[in-house]
């Protein structure tokens, strides 16, 4: 008993639960950019696509960062020998297993929803695959890789009505600047980061930040906004600060903890930018169980 356990609890650190909630809030923002819940009268049949995309992005996400690890395997043996593969809970083998499931799963999920979807899924995947591959160790285009997954995934969301694509697309751009600052930021949490990029991470959020606003404004839902982008702001910003005071490993790691859960509160603005206030509460929700899920796993 005790065995399969602990073989069910590697397999979900290897999935990262709590960043996969940010992940699903990624999907609720892209819907609420698209209008889909603009009519008065929902049925559960409207509920339907959002389902298939939630577990599609969780599919999507959870296989890209299993594939991660399978892909670090040797070097996580130095630096991170309490993971999963280095600590002999899960094989090599038995995680290729479950991360080629998972994105099974998100694509197929997807394409339930569109065959515009589905394609998007696949991009995700490929995306993913390839930052763990090759990305990853590329300094400038590294972050890029890692945050054009991120910004694939709003774009997801916002293809539950494939025609508003057409609108909308850019809005996949502002996700990579502030997923490619998270990575610039993660590079130094083994050993330490350097002080000019996390300056870099500082003017990325700001632009992000400014350009949620910038929008919210456009669509006369400012005032509902702002407390969100306060919100965001005050998570990502406290850590990142302490951390280029002293940038030692801990500290970049909160900066990268701040920078991820915040994704949930960026995505709730997003909803409060294009909807309303209720919906972009329904996302911020998902904040105190991602802190809870932080707790017991890592977020990396």
């Amino acid at each position: 008993m005790n065995y399969i356990i602990l073989k069910l609890a590697g397999y979900l650190r290897l999935m990262r639960p709590a960043n996969l909630l940010t992940a699903v809030a990624d999907i609720l923002a892209g819907i609420a950019v698209a209008g889909y819940f603009s009519t008065a009268f929902i049925t559960y049949l409207d509920i339907l696509p959002l389902a298939c995309l939630c577990l599609a992005t969780i599919g999507l996400y959870g296989g890209g960062v299993v594939f991660n690890d399978v892909m670090d395997a040797r070097l996580d043996q130095i630096e991170r020998p309490e993971r999963p593969i280095p600590s002999g809970v899960i094989s090599r083998s038995q995680a290729i297993i479950q991360g080629a499931y998972l994105l099974l799963v998100g694509i197929l999920a997807a394409f339930t929803v569109s065959t515009v979807s589905g394609l998007l899924g696949i991009s995700i995947a490929a995306a993913a695959l390839i930052y763990n591959k090759w990305g990853k160790h590329l300094d400038f285009w590294g972050p890029l890789n890692m945050g054009l997954c991120r910004g694939l995934n709003l774009l997801l969301g916002i293809s539950i009505i494939p025609g508003v694509l057409l609108n909308f697309w850019w809005l996949g751009l502002i996700p990579v600047l502030y997923i490619a600052a998270i990575t610039m930021i993660s590079r130094g949490e083994v050993h330490g980061g350097n002080v000019s990029t996390l300056r870099v991470a500082v003017l990325l959020y700001t632009l992000v930040l400014s350009t949620i606003l910038l929008i919210s404004w456009r669509n006369g839902h400012l005032l509902v906004t702002l407390p969100f982008v306060a919100l965001t702001a005050y998570i990502i910003y406290r850590p990142l600060i302490q951390a280029i005071r002293l940038p030692a490993g801990p500290n970049i790691g909160k900066a990268v903890q701040g920078g991820i859960l915040a994704l949930i509160v960026i995505n709730a603005a997003w909803a409060a930018a294009f909807s309303d206030w209720t919906y972009a509460l329904i996302i911020l929700a998902l904040l105190p169980i991602s802190m809870l899920l932080a707790k017991a796993f890592a977020v990396t």
